[in-house]
């Protein structure tokens, strides 16, 4: 009977496991939908293909190399992983059944699949930041790198029992690790890209570059706020006896909270401030208030939980007020939500968990900013120096569908799209730029309605 109750309680938290880990994959799709929304229409396809392929990259990176510098199994030391390839076997039948301290509750391909798309949830960040002009097979070499090394580097640190774990750093499922690991190297990004043409004026100027769509964003706030009940609910790690899966239980319920206070306290914000209740603004307000949340789900009581969410949902208007003003494009919000609302949150942990300290959650988050931010500029940097990062002005003008893809993600209307564009660029260079757009097309072999 204790023999069948240890398999019982592996095979609960090992199922557990695997549906957060779907659940996480999900986000995937909540940040294609996102982008593709938020992004003009001559773009969509375009960052529809860097949100597939980056899932893809990452899967493989990761396989190949990410998850053992993450996990190492001989680390050099609490600085410096191991570095070693592929994945080992998974748990031997014998060491489950035996049970006992360090005993496995899970299997370790389950644990695989939960930090791959950790991994590839954390490039995703990256790809809406620089949206709309950086080239697709360059931010491809680029999610390798980072989801190889970069991003193993320094989540071996807190998650891979590495230094900021020995020094006491607090970050339950991620909201610095993940959330402003992923704004850390999309804010070096945006800098080395530049910003899209026509968004900020000669004289301080901002101009506003509605998405295409959104309904389609507005779905991809959902699926994200779905899939983080896997993302904050799996970090919980068992659930295979009451204590916890009341703990997963309350996870789920402070990550809902932190939301919807997110939401709630964005809106409002936005409407104060500018008169109107701004969708964008409730989007990333939800989301704010979900990254903010995800450094600590468990300790909080539900009130103290929306609370926190609440302040996020804050944080990210004014944090998008300021990037405009420093002229750092960011089409989705993406530094914003995920780095200022993950900065929020990690500091927020001081409130609800007795173990963790200022000192030791400063320490973490200005050390993941730093080699997140560096490691990632220098990497794009090199990137830039030989193959390029952004796309021609005729590319960026006529849309990256076009040119970097051969279709067009709404091809009844692009026409149409390329003529209302807000360009200076004259009626007959408009047209001029929709005629060559529709030769890249009928090369291609794809339609398009004239």
């Amino acid at each position: 009977m204790e023999t069948l109750g240890l398999e019982l309680g592996y095979a609960l938290d090992t199922f557990y496991f695997l549906v957060c880990a779907a659940l996480v994959m999900w986000m995937a799709a909540g940040f294609a939908m996102l982008e593709a929304g938020l992004v003009r229409g001559k773009n969509t396809v375009e960052i529809l293909n860097k949100n597939a392929l980056l899932y893809g990259v990452a899967c493989v990176a990761y396989l190949v190399v990410g998850y053992n510098i993450m996990y190492p199994g001989d680390p050099v030391n609490s600085v410096i992983p191991g570095l070693d390839f592929l994945l080992g076997p998974d748990n031997a039948t014998d060491d489950v059944v035996a049970g006992g301290e360090g005993a496995p509750y899970y299997s370790s391909m389950s644990d695989f699949m939960f930090q791959v798309v950790f991994a590839a949830a954390t490039m995703s960040i990256v790809s809406g930041a620089v949206a709309e002009r950086m080239r697709l097979w360059p931010f491809l070499v680029f999610a390798v790198v980072m989801v190889s090394v970069i991003y193993p580097v320094e989540g071996y640190w807190k998650w891979g029992g590495g230094f900021l774990d020995q020094l006491g750093f607090q970050d339950f499922a991620g909201s610095v690790v993940v959330h402003m690991a992923g704004a850390s190297a999309a804010l070096a990004a945006v800098i080395l890209v530049g910003p899209r043409k026509g968004k900020f004026g000669p004289n301080g100027e901002v101009y506003a570059i509605p998405g295409a769509n959104l309904p389609m964003a507005t779905l991809g706030m959902f699926i994200l706020w779905m899939g983080w009940f896997g993302f904050n609910g799996g970090s919980e790690l068992k659930i295979a006896n009451v204590e916890e899966a009341n703990a997963v239980a309350k996870v789920f319920v402070n990550t809902n909270a932190a939301a919807a206070g997110g939401m709630i306290v964005a809106a409002l914000i936005a409407r104060l401030r500018f008169g109107k209740t701004d969708l964008t603004m409730t989007i990333n307000g939800a989301l704010a208030g979900l990254v903010a949340i995800t450094a600590e789900p468990l300790l909080p009581s539900a009130g103290a939980a929306t609370l926190i969410g609440a302040v996020g949902g804050a944080v990210v208007v004014f944090s998008v007020l300021l990037l405009d003003r420093l002229r750092l494009d960011d089409p989705v919000g993406a530094i914003s939500v995920h780095g200022a609302a993950g900065i929020w949150g990690i500091f927020a942990v001081l409130f609800t968990n007795p173990a963790a300290t200022f000192t030791g959650q400063l320490i973490g988050t200005v050390v993941t900013f730093a080699w997140m931010f560096l490691a990632s500029f220098i990497v794009l940097y090199v990137i830039k120096k030989t193959i390029g990062l952004r796309v021609s002005d005729e590319e960026e003008h006529s849309g990256m569908d076009v040119f970097e893809c051969g279709m067009a993600a709404y091809p009844e209307f692009m026409v149409t799209s390329l003529s209302d564009l807000g360009s200076p660029s004259s009626g007959k260079a408009v047209k001029a730029s929709a005629q060559n757009a529709q030769g890249h097309l009928a090369a291609s072999g794809n339609p398009i309605s004239s």
